[in-house]
């Protein structure tokens, strides 16, 4: 398996080689093109868990139901992936584990693990974009962000706006706080931060896609 990507960083776009035999596995409506001799399957299972636990990611993380796998039988073949927000794309060697933010999982090898991760009623002030997932196994984990995406290697305290979060290593423990006080939190336009402490690395993208469909929602005509 080969996976190269391009029209980085604004409109970056994945192309996944696969070798007879080999699979990869991504979200729905994240395919571009694919060349004939690949076969899609869809499937509402992620690894283990069924259609349960793929209702309990629609429902948690506002992600699709279905995923889809890309099987190479006979012959090599490719398949060209794209996220649907404009932005960049991180390819990222999983051997382990590591929490995604749910908006930016693009795709995966079949032996990597998507589990929706809860992470208590605190979680809830940071929106439905804020519930986790948690890839674990080993192989290429491909990610998107909103905007350009930064590594940060964390090793002191550090805050940031949940809608700037893409992925961070499980060594980092989190705490969802309000920026300042409650007059703050709902007038300075922040609202709510991540507190990360821990050492590890964290990925952030450079824009807010929450923020962004605020200024950019009321300009659309009415359904």
């Amino acid at each position: 398996m080969e996976i190269k990507l391009a029209h980085r960083p604004a409109y970056s776009m994945a192309t996944v080689h696969l070798n007879p035999s080999e699979s990869f596995r991504a979200e729905s409506g994240a395919m571009v093109g694919m060349s004939a001799e690949l076969e899609m399957e869809t499937s509402s299972r992620t690894q283990k868990g069924g259609v349960l636990k793929g209702l309990a990611r629609k429902l948690l993380t506002g992600e699709s139901f279905f995923l889809n796998t890309f099987h190479s039988k006979a012959a090599p073949g490719h398949v060209m992936l794209a996220p649907a927000n404009v932005g960049d794309l991180a390819l990222h060697p999983l051997d382990g584990e590591l929490m995604v933010q749910s908006t930016c999982y693009v795709g995966s090898a079949p032996s990597v693990d998507i589990q929706t991760k809860v992470g208590g009623f605190k979680n809830f002030f940071g929106g439905k974009g804020f519930f986790m997932l948690k890839a674990v196994g080993k192989g290429p984990l491909l990610l998107s962000a909103f905007g350009a995406i930064l590594e940060v290697d964390v090793t002191e305290p550090f805050i940031i706006d949940t809608g700037h979060i893409v992925a961070f290593e499980p060594t980092l423990d989190f705490k969802i706080r309000r920026v300042g006080s409650w007059f703050s939190t709902f007038f300075s336009g922040e609202g709510f931060v991540c507190h990360f402490t821990g050492r590890g690395k964290l990925w952030i993208q450079s824009r807010n896609p929450g923020e962004f469909g605020s200024i950019v929602g009321p300009m659309l005509p009415p359904r």
